[in-house]
């Protein structure tokens, strides 16, 4: 069976595609869960992290910041773990399983409308969790915002393109919901750790650090990292992000099946 791009255009209101992406936006909103995962665990873990004294008085081995200050970046790509790799691949793959898209590709609207609405409203969710993060780190741990905003938001959006592209295979690959869910975890896991939850990417031994910033979240790290210092990302790393964007997105075009 052919494949459709996961990359189309903005629907026209009163479109079957706006229709589809209003749709799906309800019942996207009467998610309690996936919203408090999504929305407001990142935000709780960093204020958690911030709580504890010593996390923020100034460290030497960190040049002279504070743990607190490397854990915004870390929480805002944790939201955008959550999104692309916990909560969207089990709901294509639902969808699916269900027979939902089959039915779809019968009627005007076509199946590649919603993937994109599930797209966009995760991805829409991400980059919220991100505003929030900071804008909490700011008032109540006073971390600074980013000095260098175009090259902050340059980095924001390609680890989030680059979670998304690499749900959507997670997607494409699982025949069923609990396979997804299963896959998910195991790379939802993975990022964790290279996104530096657990230890920052800036703390790990150089070997480690070298091999963590050849995935998408340590290179998204370092380039959020950066540009929270105030300056420009390093081109290694937004080139990382996007040849993993670029490679998921295709590998998930080339293998998501409709039925």
């Amino acid at each position: 069976m052919p494949t459709t791009s996961l990359v189309s255009t903005s629907p026209a209101p009163g479109s079957p595609s706006f229709a589809v992406l209003k749709c799906e936006t309800r019942l996207f909103l009467r998610e309690p869960g996936s919203l408090f995962w999504i929305l407001v665990f990142p935000t709780v873990l960093m204020t958690i992290l911030g709580l504890v004294p010593s996390f923020r008085h100034p460290e030497d081995a960190l040049g002279g910041r504070r743990v607190i200050d490397l854990y915004v970046p870390v929480a805002v790509l944790l939201a955008m773990i959550m999104a692309g790799l916990q909560a969207m691949p089990p709901v294509l793959t639902g969808y699916r399983e269900r027979g939902i898209l089959r039915r779809m590709s019968t009627t005007p609207v076509r199946p590649s409308a919603l993937l994109t609405a599930q797209v966009a409203l995760h991805g829409a969710a991400a980059l919220g969790s991100a505003v929030l993060v900071m804008a909490v780190g700011r008032i109540a741990f006073d971390v600074r915002l980013p000095g260098q905003p175009v090259g902050y938001l340059l980095a924001l959006l390609l680890a989030t393109a680059s979670v998304l592209s690499l749900g959507a295979m997670v997607s494409a690959l699982s025949a069923t919901t609990k396979a997804s869910a299963a896959v998910g975890s195991v790379v939802y896991l993975a990022m964790m750790f290279t996104a530096g939850v657990w230890v920052p990417v800036q703390a790990m031994p150089g070997t480690l650090r070298r091999i963590v910033q050849c995935t998408p979240f340590g290179a998204a790290s370092q380039a959020l990292d950066r540009a929270a210092s105030g300056g420009w990302p390093s081109w290694a790393h937004l080139g990382v992000m996007a040849l993993w964007t670029a490679l998921t997105a295709a590998a998930a075009t080339r293998w998501f099946r409709w039925k």
